[in-house]
């Protein structure tokens, strides 16, 4: 990532304790009431620190602003808030360091609660906006999309999927220290820099809390750079990825349970409900639902591993013992067994069809046969082909 530092005075590293960091694209409006706040903050607590403008390209005397107003800037040649955002970070000298937005939608002269919780051991400390959770919004601070819908939707998913204890996942005002910055290991470019922050920091099992904050109405006359939907779903993708349990594990076992059940209540034969009769048609889908979900589980496991190994994910005792307990010979044999039955039952199917002089058959009666066999058989070979796949992922594990 290309930083480029232009540093107005020359401070002493060891001398910072807090460092107040700032992405800009475009902020000359609101920009000097910013650095206003936080020089203030700083000044109150008495507290050593340097505020940084990381500039993403802005044309409208935004870095003069900065300069001009004692704050540090670097500026960062590629687009992005999560670019923006980490180029700060990491030329930050402090050991706190409190993120916001220059859009004068946050007070840092009020930055005390987040110091003191930093200061009491806390690793990430995030401002929470919502009322229900003890912030407030300012009348048009924030859209009503954002407020009843965005937001809360997506901090129940970053919840559920994360167990974070995070309310308000996209508060753009939060603190954290240089170590734990660093433990997170952050990679997005964009605005889903937010949720990994908080994701990493739950998986990582750092010490993460919220303190209520009031988001006020931005002073700028520009549109925001935000785009709701565009980001909203930049934001779910981002944690759908990065629970393979929730895009893949939990969807392919209630399609393989929904599945084998379905299957295996049809096999005997027609089965009525009311007035209506599931057959064979019924069987052709719950042997669909069977294999898909089977694939969606093997991917599950792909996912995770290759998370683990490439360091997206923290290691486990659980994947440790999971790869511990298998091996390609074991999973070429299951897969093997597997498709032999399928092949066993194909046979038995052609021995009967044998038996009518290769003449027309009752569908039903044969199907009931073949879908399974042939259901067995595929599962059995992407057994087998998943075995070899999963050995391939695990190469350089097993090599270190």
């Amino acid at each position: 990532m290309n930083c480029i530092k232009n540093i107005s005075h020359q401070v002493d590293p060891s001398s910072r304790v807090v460092s107040i960091v700032m992405p800009c694209l475009n902020e000359a409006e609101t920009l000097p009431v910013c650095i206003k706040k936080a020089w203030k903050g700083l000044n109150l607590d008495g507290i050593k620190g340097e505020v940084i403008v990381a500039d993403n390209g802005s044309t409208d005397g935004s870095v003069d602003i900065a300069l001009s107003r004692g704050a540090r800037v670097v500026n960062v040649k590629e687009k992005g808030y999560g670019n923006a955002l980490r180029c700060g970070i990491e030329a930050a000298g402090g050991q706190f360091i409190v993120i916001g937005d220059a859009d004068d939608s946050y007070d840092f002269s009020n930055i005390e609660a987040f110091i003191r919780k930093l200061e009491g051991g806390y690793d990430l400390v995030m401002g929470c906006r919502m009322p229900q959770w003890g912030g407030k919004i300012e009348t048009g601070a924030m859209p009503w999309k954002h407020r009843w819908i965005g937001n809360p939707v997506l901090s129940f998913i970053g919840r559920l999927f994360f167990k974070s204890s995070i309310h308000d996942f996209h508060c753009g005002l939060r603190a954290f220290t240089k170590k734990a910055y660093e433990k997170m290991d952050l990679h997005t470019a964009g605005m889903e820099f937010a949720s990994e922050m908080v994701i990493k920091a739950t998986l990582n099992n750092l010490r993460v809390c919220e303190t209520p904050i009031t988001l006020f109405k931005d002073g700028r006359t520009r549109p925001p750079h935000l785009r709701s939907w565009r980001d909203g779903w930049r934001h779910l993708r981002f944690m759908l990825l990065f629970s393979p349990k929730w895009l893949f594990l939990y969807p392919g076992l209630i399609l393989m349970i929904l599945g084998l059940a379905l299957s295996a209540w049809l096999l005997p034969g027609p089965r009525n409900i009311g007035f209506t009769t599931l057959d064979i048609h019924t069987l052709l889908y719950a042997c669909v639902a069977l294999l898909t979900g089977f694939q969606a589980f093997s991917f599950s496991i792909f996912a995770k591993l290759f998370a683990v190994i490439e360091d997206f994910h923290p290691n486990s005792p659980r994947i440790d013992h999971f790869m511990n307990s298998i091996s390609l010979e074991t999973g070429v044999i299951i897969g093997t067994i597997l498709s032999l039955l399928g092949i066993a039952g194909s046979v038995y199917a052609v021995t009967i069809w044998g038996s009518h002089s290769y003449g027309p058959l009752v569908p039903s009666k044969m199907l009931r046969i073949i879908l399974p066999s042939t259901t067995l058989f595929i599962i059995g070979i992407q057994t087998i082909l998943s075995s070899f796949l999963l050995s391939v992922i695990c190469i350089k594990k097993i090599q270190n």
